[in-house]
């Protein structure tokens, strides 16, 4: 993980208005988002596991799933995930359990961030801040 400096932190936005921008952009909100917190996701390379530039914010007024939330931004950073290959060893067997095991388990969740990705985070953090803050 590699933090990033941004005019973004510390800024307050209604949700809708950042899914609106930042969707426009290729921002997804990551699959890891709770009712007072989550991220906006840009995949930069999935070639070797999943390189990618998050966003994340912390509500402030009221909850993520409901119409008018406002978040703030905290640090961005860039992060990368690394998958197993093959078959994932920790699936447990049975009917209704298989159904929810059938995903693999992260190689390395917080693998390191390919050098030559950072100036691409860095640009793309650039272009959300002249969308968002100009």
């Amino acid at each position: 993980m590699i933090e990033l400096q941004s005019n973004l932190e510390g800024r307050v936005f209604k949700l809708h208005d950042l899914e609106e921008t930042l969707g426009s952009l290729g921002y997804t909100i990551g699959g890891g988002w709770e009712y007072d917190q989550g991220s906006f996701d840009y995949k930069i390379d999935d070639k070797v596991g999943y390189q990618f530039l998050r966003l994340p914010f912390q509500a402030v007024d009221g909850q993520l799933d409901a119409p008018g939330a406002t978040v703030r931004f905290r640090t961005p950073f860039l992060l990368s995930h690394k998958y197993q290959i093959g078959l994932d060893d920790q699936v447990h067997v049975g009917n209704v359990k298989s159904s929810f095991d059938q995903f693999q388990e992260p190689q390395d969740p917080d693998a390191s961030f390919p050098k030559e990705y950072i100036p691409l985070g860095q640009e793309l953090l650039r272009e959300a801040e002249q969308c968002l803050l100009y």
